[in-house]
């Protein structure tokens, strides 16, 4: 079969599963013509499939964010794929590409009846080892490197590559290599900051301290560190308010001009905070924040004192 439907999040990944489909299908040399439904519309794809390769007949076409084909707008070319599937051309390649999709909607269904389906089936450490063929490295330094990479498939493959190439001549990888070479990947701040929110709530003092280590390695400011504990506690306490009203989500998100999906994370803050909580945290945080501001007192430490005075 000659249609493909990919669905995986990782952008290398994704990347490796078309070249091994390109290869696999003997495509390497044909033209590849790539379409992103967030930018362009499907009849493009239409048109790219209906007509022949100016200096060859064989053509990969690609097309990503498949998931955003809306077919009760474009039934024309809803139709116009299925009767493509019914008698597809051996020298074409058609690769759809998604990692959002709804997998009840009629769209999905098709593909994934007319289509090969490949989804996301290799687990971080599995792809370190795989990027390793030819290479000695135990379990250990395999999960270090997942460690320091955040099982992130894309630095996973850089860092492997800077590796290999510093140990090309022993080929043999050891835990003092990943210490010595690896920049330790970090996380999103604003994760970070919602689970300093979380530690704060839970009056967690070692865990709170130690997101406010992590949160400094991004060089933010202890000042700016207080604004941004102090808009989460906010936002949680308005939210704590609205619940009570009964509100959804995207109610709650439509009144306070902030997204849902910060709503639905910040409703799992709720639990461990009271009003009077999220009032008195605030008051705290405006009295550290009028003295880093007006006297020389040390930022750092004024913020370690109020966690560890939870």
């Amino acid at each position: 079969m000659s249609n493909y439907l990919i669905e995986i999040n990782d952008y290398t990944l994704k990347e490796i599963e078309v070249n091994k489909i390109i290869k696999k299908e003997g495509f390497n040399d044909a033209l590849t013509s790539s379409y992103d439904l967030e930018d362009e519309s499907f009849s493009s794809v239409l048109e790219d499939l209906d007509t022949y390769g100016f200096l060859s007949n064989k053509k990969v076409i690609i097309v990503s964010n498949a998931h955003l084909f809306d077919i009760e707008k474009n039934k024309d070319h809803f139709d116009h794929l299925i009767r493509y599937f019914d008698s597809p051309d051996p020298d074409k390649l058609l690769i759809f590409i998604s990692s959002n999709f709804n997998h009840t909607t009629k769209l999905y269904k098709e593909l994934s009846k007319r289509c090969s389906l490949i989804k996301e089936d290799i687990s971080s450490k599995a792809f370190i080892k795989h990027c390793f063929e030819g290479y000695s490295i135990d379990q250990n330094t395999i999960n270090l490197l997942d460690e320091y990479c955040l099982s992130d498939f894309t630095k996973i493959q850089s860092e492997c590559e800077k590796l290999k190439s510093y140990k090309i001549d022993d080929k043999k990888i050891l835990k003092e290599d990943v210490l010595e070479l690896v920049s330790k990947k970090l996380g999103d701040p604003r994760e970070i900051t919602f689970a300093f929110s979380r530690s704060i709530g839970l009056r967690d003092r070692e865990d709170a301290l130690k997101k406010y280590q992590e949160l400094l390695n991004y060089q933010i400011e202890p000042l700016s560190i207080i604004g941004l504990l102090a808009s989460q506690i906010r936002i949680i306490y308005q939210v704590k308010l609205l619940i009570s009203k009964h509100l959804s989500d995207k109610e709650i998100g439509d009144m306070l001009g902030e997204k849902e999906f910060r709503i639905k994370k910040t409703r799992e803050l709720v639990p461990y905070y009271s009003e009077e909580d999220c009032l008195n945290i605030m008051k705290k945080l405006s009295d550290i924040d009028y003295r880093i501001k007006t006297t020389d007192t040390n930022s750092n430490q004024e913020i370690e004192l109020f966690i560890i005075n939870l």
